[in-house]
């Protein structure tokens, strides 16, 4: 995968509002391999806004579809 040096990063914080969870719910989601991070030079962790807003909306379709 390319890094687009443009791209927004978004805190665990902030993809945890996006899903609806807890913050630690990302990190173990990142650490499962569910979603993608980058570790920023302090070792937090970062997630590429379009990767998220692309698995936010295969869930969103597969309840969509669900119901």
């Amino acid at each position: 995968m390319s890094i687009d040096h443009n791209e927004r990063l978004l805190t665990p914080g902030e993809v945890a509002v996006m899903f609806r969870v807890d913050p630690k719910t990302v990190t173990r989601w990142a650490s499962g391999g569910r979603i993608g991070s980058i570790r920023t030079p302090g070792g937090h962790r970062r997630f590429r806004e379009s990767e998220v807003r692309t698995l936010l909306a295969e869930l969103t379709f597969d309840v969509d579809a669900a119901g």
